[in-house]
């Protein structure tokens, strides 16, 4: 019988990872701050594959109930292990319970229908504010012990959802794309009128408060982030392809105890807030050993938005990045600009980012609040980076460091403006070991004249880029074997 194979199989592997070491413990040994050792959830032995409740594997028929079914059925034994075989498995939004692995054997493709109907408008956080968006696609609220893990992949259909520009596609998807939708401008194209109405008067991409109803109309403007983790405690993503997200791509948001090792993150180049991964008010996190190759940032770390972000009042903290590649996206490593809940105690070791406009990202703006410290980044090699090898902007404004370039924004950072609950800190951050082969301009700090960016220690670096680095409002930056060859 199948389920009898698939519950040996897994038995077995449950065994053999009991008797193991905890192979995550190297990651947290050492570091220059406290954080307890992060093990990986264990499930039950019992394993049912989709298959067996009438799913359909040909991507032409919904398996929303089919996935409800199981998980249902694994929930009241205990838990165990949803097996997802090979085929393309059309659904609807997947909720995941407590002690469930979503595990994808190779050749699974998990394909989220192209259907707003489908996704109810639901109370949660987005770009780090209390709000309104459409259910993601995969979720799990105030879940202890989930996975998913395995070879296949996860796709968000996000194409359905998402607003293109013009300068960011070819002449044949543009005009593929003018075939439907709606052209706002002549250079930027949304899906739906809804859309459109939605964007309207929206704070970046979250709208004012409205009616049940007129939620309701917006929906496709309301587009989900593909994987929302919430409040979860013991989570495992691993081995899987995540790709083609509505919005963010993975966003944990207040979880604690999650790895995310060996699992491929990617959306086109031309994904509009198309981030790879945001770990928003996380404790004690791995992220290990994964590529992330995104329409936006690639690793961002962020902790809530203004006044609802200081109102949680969670910071994002203990987080180890060590031995990830990021390509495409507008930043390699990233804090903010959303940071309200403060982020601290973080490491990135051992990291290469290939072509993404910016390697290390640090953005805020006034109104924020929250404090950003003890921060250490080593070991890590850029190439073709497009504008600044490393960057510190207090006057993050909605736009990439290419795009602010292209338009030549030049904020006013000489005025001081009071300082409280929301002016923006940004204090002891230890980066060294940088090699950086081709960037636009090496280093720009730009911090705020009545709160400095505040002990910057730069080691080992060598940069070369077109132009040299820039220190405005900054202090207590210490330099040793610095090398920036500017080559014009």
């Amino acid at each position: 019988m199948k389920k009898i194979g698939l519950s040996l199989m897994f038995a077995l592997a449950c065994a053999l990872t009991a008797l193991a070491a905890n192979p995550y413990k190297k990651y947290t040994a050492n570091l220059p701050f406290a954080m307890p050792e992060v093990k990986a959830p264990n499930f039950p032995k019992t394993a049912v594959s989709l298959a067996d409740f009438d799913a359909d594997g040909t991507g032409t028929k919904l398996c929303t109930e089919a996935f409800e079914r199981a998980i249902e059925s694994l929930s009241q034994r205990g838990g165990g292990h949803l097996v997802v075989p090979q085929g393309v498995w059309l659904t609807g939004p997947i909720v995941l319970k407590d002690n469930i692995d979503l595990h994808l054997e190779a050749g699974a493709i998990i394909q989220f229908a192209a259907d707003e109907a489908l996704y109810p408008v639901i109370k949660t956080s987005f770009e780090g504010l209390d709000t309104r968006r459409c259910q993601s696609p995969l979720s799990a609220v105030d879940a202890t012990n989930i996975a998913i893990t395995g070879e296949g992949v996860i796709d968000g259909n996000g194409q359905y959802w998402r607003p293109v520009k013009r300068s960011k596609v070819t002449d044949g998807h543009w005009k593929q794309l003018l075939k439907g939708g709606v052209l706002k401008r002549n250079d930027y194209w949304v899906p739906s009128e809804g859309f459109a109405k939605g964007e309207s008067g929206a704070n970046m991409n979250v709208p004012t408060a409205r009616t049940d109803a007129e939620w309701n109309s917006i929906k496709r403007f309301l587009r989900p982030v593909m994987v929302s983790l919430v409040r979860c405690k013991n989570v495992l993503l691993e081995g899987v392809i995540f790709q083609n997200s509505p919005a963010w791509n993975l966003h944990p948001l207040m979880c604690e105890n999650i790895i995310i090792s060996d699992v491929l993150v990617r959306n086109p180049a031309y994904a509009q807030n198309g981030d790879a991964l945001d770990l928003e008010s996380c404790k004690n996190a791995l992220i290990v050993n994964s590529r992330f190759d995104a329409g936006d940032d690639g690793i961002c770390i962020k902790s809530g938005k203004d006044a609802d972000g200081r109102r949680r009042g969670r910071p994002c903290e203990n987080v180890v990045v060590d031995g990830c590649t990021v390509f495409a996206g507008h930043g390699g490593f990233v804090v903010g600009s959303e940071m309200s809940g403060g982020v601290r105690n973080i490491m990135v070791e051992n990291c290469q980012f290939v072509g993404t406009d910016v390697g290390l990202r640090f953005k805020s703006t006034r109104g924020r609040g929250g404090i950003v410290e003890n921060i250490y980044i080593n070991k890590v090699s850029m190439a073709d980076i497009k504008t600044d090898a490393i960057t510190f902007n207090m006057y993050y404004g909605g736009k990439s460091v290419a795009e602010m370039l292209a338009d030549g924004d030049n904020p006013d950072n000489t005025t001081k403006m009071p300082v409280d609950e929301t002016t923006p800190i940004f204090r002891n951050i230890d980066i060294k070991n940088i090699i950086c082969s081709g960037a636009g301009r090496a280093m720009e700090f730009n911090g705020l004249p009545e709160m400095p960016i505040d002990g910057i220690n730069l080691q080992n670096l060598t940069i070369r880029a077109q132009k040299d680095a820039v220190f405005t409002n900054c202090k207590n930056i210490t330099k040793e074997n610095v090398n920036i060859t500017v080559e014009k």
